[in-house]
């Protein structure tokens, strides 16, 4: 599957929300626009609710701990977001010291309690490779 440019989502996302905007107008006038713009807060509220939810649960367990490292391993998918696999541990990653000045991603490591751990690189904020270390 190709990948789509961030910049390009952004300017398709910003165009939709354009004509949203103008059909609302154009169907109801001024009370449109006002319901319109009232569904965006409304979208931008319930996403940054849900990412304080998963934050203050993060929040609680101690860093880089995880129950179980083979469970996280097969649920994880390439592309996922650090906020779903912070969904998925319930806490934050150790964050892993880059070896390679030139690499361009983030790595972060969750262990469980067989010390079996789970290494996970993210580019940009995404999933792109993980790893399962075992005893």
């Amino acid at each position: 599957m190709p990948r789509i440019s961030p910049i390009l989502t952004r300017v398709v996302a910003l165009c939709a929300v354009v004509a949203v905007g103008v059909a609302a107008y154009r169907a109801y006038g001024w009370p449109g626009i006002a319901l319109a713009v009232g569904a965006v807060v409304m979208w931008a509220l319930m996403h940054m609710s849900r990412m304080l939810a998963v934050l203050r649960r993060t929040a609680r367990r101690p860093v880089g701990s995880v129950a179980s490292a083979v469970m996280l391993h097969a649920r994880l998918q390439r592309g996922m977001a650090l906020l779903q696999v912070l969904a998925l541990t319930r806490a934050l990653g150790e964050r892993v010291a880059a070896q390679d000045a030139s690499s361009d991603g983030e790595q972060y490591r969750w262990t469980d309690g067989s010390q079996a751990t789970v290494c996970c690189t993210f580019v940009r904020g995404k999933l792109t490779h993980w790893e399962l270390l075992r005893p």
